[in-house]
């Protein structure tokens, strides 16, 4: 049976289902001074269900029928505590005391505590203000993750996330760039990508990427919510992906985490963090100092980054929170190589004054109300002011050496936009059954500006236009792109039996657009004379409003195994930046249309006695006018590479994750001393371009699709070591949609052609002794293969960016 076959079985077997519950178990969780003990994991074992107490202790069940039921209380400050409950024939409250711990747990034994609880690494079905069920949701625990933590590598910090496309380079995890189901990772611009659930791109309209990422070592979990994230978070094909920092230690007014790390081609990290709480204040605040040499001649890089967050909380159910991030960085960029230059030696260089600067500092401005013990409020006021600065030589020809003394490019952007986004998530019964519904409101005003030009001829970071030095450069411009939009969204869970929720949404949007500004056309002739040269103005506005549908569906029909499906419509508009900015390897369509499509997911996932956790499913994604590269003739007969509407592209596939605890399963499950897991994470993907009028593009496969998209591993622990072995293995994948191959023997450009498939392998070590010190080691791509992830059109570019080979690291961490 074909993928897409199953694809279509399962969704016949599922779309009869349907379910409910009827009663609530809420309550609160103290410690013996009658103070809230704030997320404390409240797991039902019966329902196999978790959720997490708030910040006041309060936690909530919601999906509740007659019967008994054992609930399990997890705290890594508190001893663990059971207690049994009965639902006859209305709701029940269950206020509960938790002991002061009296000794030093052992890293194993809290990660296996907390198994029982975080094993489906996955979200509730409300969390906060926000609504999840019916929904494809994964969260990635940090606190259970082995690998190089200091260098965000996110082979190994998304290992269980399933499907993801990585492109993998040389900046210490200063960038994320990830896709996935056929989108670009390209600075993962098809995600809505949030910090605490505020936005942090550069613009989620006009240029929805990411130059910041905050440090793995100062999150406590990252969610991940597909194509259905559209409903509540915005219109992004690919979702939501939210940043999760660590919430303020509640039982200490003050605690110091210094993490020091070593590792190969010069990297240092230094990460510095204070928490603590002083009666109704909290606070979580680190800094954090990156810098490497890079694998590659020609690379380097410094960062810095600075994160605040602090908390005031009136009462039980009022609190105010602040959070500041600054981020700063410097980085060499080798350029990219031909096939041959790859294949030649994949870390050599010819680009020597190509630089990359970015800063960034982001503001946001929380505030949290329970109305009432059915009825939140959140709203978020949030703001970024950055910029990005690129300088370098770009030349066509990836193989031409660049030479001290020539021109090099300048892209300068600035980026201050602003937003707020409320929401209401009330619960209310209606014929007898617990429902909710969210209702959100969200402004977004942003004001940028792009320009380029000629850049110094210089080898230095100097990022000043050199037009007296180069007053004919042929690409220069400059714009602003004042954006606006408003969005109003909602949704509702309506519980139709003891097994079955459906939640339908809707999202509208309007959205408006514009470019003031004006670029200039020049034309020399080969004696370097200037025969045309033209300043062209632009006054570009753009308004448009839509809405989008959505709806989850949610059958629980055993403790072990939920069936869920999900369907949602979703948008990207063009953006002007993209038109406006030059690229030395391809033209621009100057009629781009926005994007529009949908996505689907339906599947079946649960947790079967604390052993196994499972999540397997099939999706749909239908993506239309596709922006995407090709090769096309000129009027003087010329072959370029042109960007523009492809066409329509249809990708499916399946989606597989298992995680089986080998100690419970085979050995003494009550021995907590130990912990032996193996995973599984399996994408296997097809897609087709359905509808083109771009000649040879019907029928070929999409770009950034990988067939099979393999991670699995295991990992060991005893006592307070811990192990891990990892490998990842991607088969190849096109890169434009004209399905180019390379020669590489011919290629000078780097930038036509596919990625071979490739496979690596990672170590990783921890040991925590002495109560206050622990340490991590390991070796990534200890096989030392040579491959890469990327052709890039422009900056790091263009050309192949190799990934790096063997590399060790070692990281010294004290808490006291």
């Amino acid at each position: 049976m074909n993928i897409r076959n199953f694809t279509l079985t399962l969704l016949v077997l599922l779309s009869g289902t349907f379910c409910f519950a009827q009663y609530s178990i809420t309550g609160k969780i103290t410690d013996s001074n009658n103070s809230p003990v704030p997320f404390t994991e409240v797991y039902n074992i019966t329902l196999n269900t978790l959720v997490k107490a708030n910040i006041d202790g309060r936690f909530s069940f919601f999906l509740v029928k007659p019967g008994r039921y054992k609930l399990v209380f997890l705290s890594d400050s508190h001893k663990a505590s059971e207690k049994e409950v009965e639902i006859t024939d209305s709701n029940i409250t269950v206020n509960i005391q938790l002991e002061p711990l009296d000794y030093e747990l052992s890293e194993v034994v809290i990660e296996n505590r907390r198994q029982q609880a975080f094993g489906m690494g996955r979200l509730n079905d409300i969390e906060g203000t926000a609504i999840y069920a019916g929904k494809k949701t994964e969260v990635v625990i940090i606190g259970k993750q082995l690998g190089n933590m200091a260098a965000n590598t996110p082979r190994q910090v998304f290992s269980q996330v399933v499907g993801l496309n990585i492109y993998e380079s040389n900046d210490g995890g200063l960038q994320l760039n990830i896709g996935g189901r056929g989108l670009d990772p390209n600075r993962s611009g098809h995600f809505n990508i949030r910090q605490n659930d505020y936005d942090i791109s550069a613009d989620i309209l006009g240029y929805p990427e990411s130059y910041y990422t905050p440090p793995v070592e100062g999150l406590e979990s990252i969610q991940v919510v597909r194509g259905a994230a559209s409903l509540q978070y915005g219109t992004q094909f690919g979702g939501l992906i939210n940043f999760k920092m660590k919430s303020p230690i509640r039982n200490k007014k003050m605690e110091v985490v210094q993490r020091q790390t070593l590792g190969s081609y010069g990297l240092f990290t230094s990460f510095s963090s204070l928490s603590g709480t002083v009666g109704k204040f909290s606070y979580y605040t680190y800094f954090n100092y990156k810098q490497g040499d890079g694998f590659q001649d020609n690379s380097q890089f410094k960062a810095y980054n600075y994160f605040g967050n602090f908390n005031y909380r009136f009462n039980e159910g009022t609190s105010l929170g602040l959070d500041y991030t600054h981020f700063n960085y410097l980085a060499k960029q080798p350029g990219g190589l031909t096939d041959k230059m790859f294949y030649e030696d994949p870390y050599q260089s010819n680009r020597s004054r190509n630089w990359f600067d970015v800063d960034w500092n982001l503001f946001a401005l929380k505030f949290k109300h329970s109305i009432s013990s059915s009825t939140d409020f959140s709203i978020n006021l949030f703001s970024l002011y950055a910029e990005r600065q690129t300088v370098g030589f770009r030349a066509n020809r990836v193989s031409q050496i660049d030479e001290e003394g020539g021109e090099r490019d300048l892209i300068k952007g600035t980026f201050f936009n602003w937003g707020a986004e409320a929401r209401l998530l009330h619960r209310y019964t209606f014929f007898g059954r617990e429902n909710a519904f969210v209702a959100g409101i969200k402004y977004y005003h942003a004001n940028n500006t792009a320009q380029q030009g000629p850049g110094s001829s210089g080898s230095g970071a100097d990022f000043h236009f050199a037009t007296g030095e180069f007053p004919y450069y042929k690409t220069q411009s400059d714009y602003e792109y004042p954006n606006r939009n408003l969005a109003i969204f909602g949704e509702n869970i309506f519980r139709l039996t003891n097994e079955l929720s459906v939640t339908p949404g809707v999202r509208f949007e309007h959205i408006k657009t514009q470019a003031n500004g004006s670029y200039r056309n020049i034309n020399l002739d080969n004696a370097g004379n200037v025969i045309f040269d033209e300043t062209v103005a632009e006054d570009t506005e753009l308004s448009r409003s839509f809405a989008l549908l959505g709806i989850g569906i949610s059958y629980k029909p055993f403790t072990s195994a939920e069936l869920y499906t999900n369907f949602s419509q979703n948008y990207r508009s063009v953006t002007f930046n993209d038109m406006r900015i030059a690229e030395p390897s391809y033209l621009i369509d100057p009629n781009l249309k926005d994007e529009k499509g949908y996505t689907f997911d339906i599947g079946v996932r649960g947790k079967i006695n604390d052993k196994f956790n499972y999540d397997v499913s099939a999706f749909g994604l239908a993506y239309n006018k596709r922006l995407g590269v090709v090769n096309t003739v000129t009027p003087d007969f010329r072959i370029i590479r042109y960007r523009t509407n492809v066409g329509n592209a249809f990708i499916y596939g399946l989606e597989i994750f298992g995680d089986l605890n080998l100690q419970k399963t085979f050995f003494n499950a009550a021995n907590e001393n130990f912990q032996w897991n193996t995973f599984v994470n399996l994408a296997l993907t097809k897609s087709e371009y359905t509808r083109s009028q771009t000649p040879g593009v019907k029928g070929n496969e999409v770009e950034f699709v990988p067939m099979v998209n393999l991670k699995t591993g295991m990992s060991f622990g005893y006592k307070n070591f811990m192990a891990g072995v990892q490998l990842t293995y991607i088969s190849d994948q096109y890169t434009d949609a004209s399905n180019a191959k390379e020669d590489p023997n011919e290629n000078l450009r780097g930038i036509e052609g596919q990625i071979p498939s490739y496979y690596i392998a990672d170590l990783s070590l921890s040991y925590k002794f002495l109560k206050l010190l622990k340490i991590e080691a390991g070796i990534t791509n200890f096989t030392d293969n040579a491959y890469f992830t990327r052709r890039a059109t422009g900056y790091p570019g263009p050309g192949i960016i190799p990934s790096a080979p063997r590399s060790y690291y070692t990281t010294l961490q004290f808490t006291f």
